[in-house]
């Protein structure tokens, strides 16, 4: 497995439809790609063109598990980039958390 993120702009035009897609990925990870696809966190962007963007934190065995889980959950996915290493600093922040 490796850890990607998942560059998603301008998704969404409401919280809301941002909500609804969460969960519509979070039940595809739990009911269709258990074993492949793990949802980690979500960073929600508030984009200056008054739309909701989304930078996700996913582990899969490949970009292409990662599109997958897209089609099947109707994501959208501008860019896919696999992480090379973490450092942590500080704890996310609480205003960070959706």
């Amino acid at each position: 497995m490796e850890t990607y993120l998942v560059l998603r702009r301008s998704g969404w035009a409401t919280d809301e439809e941002f909500h609804t897609a969460a969960a519509r990925s979070r039940a595809v990870c739990e009911e269709q790609l258990a074993e492949n696809v793990r949802w980690v966190r979500s960073y929600v962007l508030d984009e200056p063109w008054a739309r909701t963007g989304s930078i996700c934190v996913y582990e899969a065995p490949s970009p292409e598990a990662i599109r997958r889980h897209a089609r099947l959950a109707d994501l959208p996915v501008d860019e896919i980039v696999v992480v090379n290493g973490t450092v942590i600093e500080q704890a996310d922040p609480e205003t960070a958390r959706a």
